[in-house]
């Protein structure tokens, strides 16, 4: 199935070259001397004309002295870096370029105050290009640095291979939604928001959800900032063959609110960027990672969008061509994974359900109702303190429900937001019950000591102990409340025949106003958070 072309829009990177040691560092510093200060030229690349720009600035580094300690003479007077600047000369925005900061690298490097530069083991020597662009697609940020490298007097044959350590720091691409289509991207309820709350972890500052609907200046502008951001772990819940965090987003340019809808910038992009701060590991540079990175992105991006509803194939005023997206077909064949939150919610569900209804140790329920109140970074040592118990005795408990709690680095965590939640009822449920059960023993003893029979007793406990608002009062109906109830006829059989047990008139019970509230959405579930609604009847309905 042919895709919408999705387009590169920012990108970071550190490219490490080392093969030639320092001789592009010096050769630099030959070629801006030669100049006057700088370089300027223009070159072609893929029948484009480009223009690129080299000059020099201050160093943070410490010279070195006439030798460095590789053994490498250093020739250099002063301590300078360099600075690439190529942009594209048919670029009428102007945001089509890439900088190149151009820094050397040895082992034992300092800075000027005194501080050690880490450098790779394996790297004597090399320079390092801190590359920051965007609209170029990224596997042409070499050869583009290589052709303005070329056209400027330095030989491009320095910057071919890259070295292991080189690594990739951002990374987007998007699609641009006409505003009228995009609402579903957004919506408190739409495949951002999902994700943000029921993929990502609640306690350790991995989640982030940000839904922003004014701009700067406090304009009205729903969808104005809309981000979701997950880590690895989190992000594997949705995809499972993906590894690299992300941010899913739908944005705004910042002038939008201001702008007739004609103009493109009216209208949102819906973009996927990769987001190295949120994982401990390292995403390299060579032709390989480019090509997975692109294919995360944008099977990220059009999984979101098929969630939302919207159309991936161009046409039917879906999406809007800017200076950057042409809102045309892809040759690219991409998956589309579908986004299965009703899969994600069950798995989630299940591992509560099957603690809660296999029963906790009192310590583990101490541990979670910590857990679900505490607004911090909390470890078991905090827990066992907080809940009076021994910290062993809490370790012990936390490891009999890994898959509702996360231990790392010496704290613990609920596994998400969304297990935070139905964490959080089946606490308050057992509290609840243990309310109720306490009230049921004390209307027994209330009962007995005004002389009532025991059968009699047994239907008040009954009623305290489920919750259930009995109200009898001479001369008017009998009206039983059940609040919430999975199974309303077992429920009302139960009452009848306690009822009925204490010699109470049967026909009263018959003629008997309930109310109730029962879940329509996933019955017998009572961890679900779906729709409840309120039913009121006579009880022999239900009876016979």
């Amino acid at each position: 199935m042919q895709l919408v072309e999705t387009a590169p829009h920012e990108f970071a990177a550190h490219f490490l070259f080392a093969e030639h040691g320092l001789s592009p560092f010096f050769a630099c510093d030959r070629r801006v001397k030669e100049g006057g200060g700088s370089q300027r030229a223009t070159f072609q690349y893929e029948s484009e004309e480009w223009e690129a720009s080299l000059s020099y600035r201050d160093s943070g580094l410490a010279h070195p002295g006439a030798t460095l300690p590789t053994g490498t003479s250093f020739e250099l007077d002063e301590m300078r870096e360099f600075d690439l600047y190529i942009h594209s000369c048919y670029d009428q925005v102007g945001e089509r370029s890439l900088h190149a900061h151009i820094a050397p690298r040895w082992q034992g490097m300092e800075s000027k105050n005194g501080k050690s530069i880490s450098v790779p083991d394996d790297l004597d020597e090399g320079v390092n290009l801190h590359i920051q662009g965007s609209n170029i697609e990224f596997e042409r940020y070499q050869p583009l640095i290589r052709k303005a490298a070329a056209s400027v007097g330095i030989s491009p044959g320095y910057f071919r291979q890259l070295h292991e350590f080189s690594t990739i720091l951002d990374a987007e691409r998007y699609v641009r939604l006409h505003e009228g289509v995009s609402g579903s991207v957004h919506a408190r309820d739409g495949p951002i928001a999902q994700l943000g709350h029921l993929l990502e972890n609640d306690r350790q500052g991995r989640r982030k959800l940000v839904q922003y609907d004014s701009d700067e200046r406090g304009r009205n502008q729903p969808g104005y900032y809309h981000t979701a951001t997950l880590g690895p772990r989190r992000i594997r819940e949705a995809f499972p063959e993906h590894e690299l965090p992300k941010e899913i987003k739908h944005y705004y340019a910042k002038e939008a609110a201001g702008l007739d809808s004609g103009r493109a910038l009216s209208h949102p992009k819906v973009g996927v960027s990769y987001q190295k701060s949120f994982w401990d590991d390292q995403l390299g540079a060579s032709a390989s990672a480019l090509e997975q990175l692109t294919v995360e992105l944008e099977e990220t991006l059009f999984s979101v969008l098929a969630e939302a509803g919207v159309p991936l194939q161009t046409g039917m005023g879906t999406y809007v061509e800017d200076a950057y997206f042409s809102a045309e077909e892809s040759n690219r064949n991409r998956d589309v994974v579908e986004l299965d939150f009703t899969q994600i919610k069950h798995r989630q569900e299940s591992v509560v359900i099957k603690h809660i209804a296999d029963g906790l140790a009192p310590t583990a329920w101490d541990a979670l109702q910590v857990l679900v109140t505490d607004g911090g970074e909390i470890s078991p040592q905090e827990i066992a303190e907080e809940a009076d118990r021994h910290p062993g005795s809490v370790r012990r408990a936390l490891d009999r429900i890994p898959e509702l709690v996360e231990r790392e680095y010496g704290s613990v965590s609920l596994r998400s937001k969304y297990i935070a939640d139905l964490v959080h009822d089946a606490v308050k449920e057992a509290k609840e019950a243990t309310r109720r059960a306490a009230e049921a023993g004390a209307k027994a003893m209330e009962a007995a000591e005004r002389g009532v029979d025991e059968s009699t007793s047994a239907f008040i406990a009954w009623a305290a102990k489920h919750d259930i608002d009995v109200q009898d009062r001479d001369g008017g109906d009998l009206k039983l409340d059940f609040g919430k109830v999975d199974d309303i006829r077992k429920k009302l059989r139960e009452g009848f025949d306690l009822w009925t047990s204490a010699n109470m008139p049967e026909e009263r019970y018959r003629m008997a106003k309930v109310r109730y509230r029962e879940d329509v959405g996933s019955k017998g579930n009572y961890l679900s958070t779906s729709d409840v609604k309120s039913f009121a009847t006579t009880a022999w309905r239900l009876l016979d």
